[in-house]
């Protein structure tokens, strides 16, 4: 790697990290109270105790760990992106490949049917308010939290079993995407069996870092470091397999055990992401494109620079969904659609026309 890629490399991770530190403080300020009002209710000389308790618990219980939530999902998805794309060796792989997404839906699908779909728990209240009541009981929103980690967790295993392994990667591909049709199609027949559960299952499917926490941030932080620290050991496997198959097997690299660590790695990353945040599309897809326009590294570098780049890209456009429409509110994965599907289209057009790549 030469000196000015060196040099560029650190730069973009530079200004990444800069981003993030100013993402920050105008994540806490932006919302249904805006920053006008919420200002001097903090800080005001005359302000009513009550006021101003109420003020701190908006900014340090709702805005700050929603920030820092959105943060680590971006960092998290950014980090599988990487992952998979060099795993597939196919620049269109995206963190849902092997089967995640679609099982986290179907485990949360299946808990809100056992739960009684949300609106039977309330007593024939609306789906709407059975809402509400997941996303402020510790004890439910855990339950579905967990459902959907194991559903993306059991999605990957049937992945594996129906690949008969890691060894090809063009079986896995294909495994995964039967997987993700047949337990989507599945949790079709479970939400056209449970219609209660269709509006509280749209806040998944949609994507939203509405509901994350103080527990969801220090567990998806926690589980990136690990994840981060696993990517970058095994990226000289990816490295190879970037050459070829034969390329890597002359290396001495044993393939099918590194595999199966990458998708591990890969597998924890989107399943954590996808438990703690629903569905946020293109993040993880979009990320490591964005990397490689501005500097072409090796894999050891890619996977902290990709994580970077979706962290930030998630809170951008968390931040966005908040204050595009205040005091309503977009759902973030309906924003990084329309977002990313947009920069894959003209990325897609720039590389189609005279001169480009494909």
């Amino acid at each position: 790697m030469s000196l000015s890629v060196a040099r560029r490399g650190r730069w973009l991770g530079l200004a990444l990290v800069l981003a993030s530190l100013l993402l920050l403080p105008l994540g806490t300020s932006v919302g249904s109270v805006g920053l006008e009002n919420l200002w001097p209710a903090l800080f005001g000389d005359g302000t009513e105790p009550a006021t101003r308790a109420t003020a701190w618990q908006i900014v340090w219980d709702i805005r700050l760990p929603r920030t820092l939530g959105a943060w680590c999902a971006g960092a998290l998805l950014g980090l599988a992106g990487a992952v998979a794309q060099g795993l597939f060796r196919n620049p269109l792989a995206d963190p849902y490949l092997l089967g995640s997404a679609s099982g986290a839906s179907l485990g949360v699908a299946l808990a809100l049917a056992l739960m009684g779909g949300g609106a039977g728990m309330l007593g024939g209240a609306s789906a709407a308010a059975a809402v509400s009541v997941f996303s402020s009981h510790w004890l439910v929103r855990l339950g579905l939290t967990g459902a959907a980690f194991a559903g993306a967790v059991l999605a990957v295993m049937l992945t594996l079993a129906l690949a008969r392994g890691v060894q090809h990667t063009l079986r896995l591909l294909l495994a995964g995407v039967i997987v993700g049709v047949v337990l989507g199609a599945f949790t079709s027949l479970i939400l056209l069996m449970s219609p209660d559960s269709l509006q509280a299952m749209q806040a998944f499917l949609l994507g939203s870092t509405g509901f994350v926490g103080w527990t969801s941030c220090l567990l998806m932080f926690g589980v990136w470091l690990v994840c981060l620290v696993a990517a970058w050991a095994l990226s000289r496997v990816l490295d190879g397999l970037a050459l070829g198959e034969s390329t890597a097997h002359s290396l001495g690299l044993p393939l099918a055990p590194l595999r199966a660590a990458l998708v591990a790695v890969l597998a924890l990353a989107t399943g954590t992401a996808v438990a703690q945040t629903g569905l946020i599309a293109f993040v993880g897809l979009a990320a490591p494109h964005l990397v490689r326009a501005v500097v072409k590294v090796p894999h050891g570098r890619l996977m902290g620079l990709a994580s970077l780049m979706g962290a930030v890209l998630l809170a951008a456009a968390d931040l966005l969904a908040r204050g595009l429409i205040a005091p309503q509110e977009l759902p973030v994965g309906v924003l990084t659609a329309v977002l990313g599907g947009g920069y894959l289209l003209w990325l897609m057009h720039r590389r189609t026309g005279p001169g480009g790549l494909l």
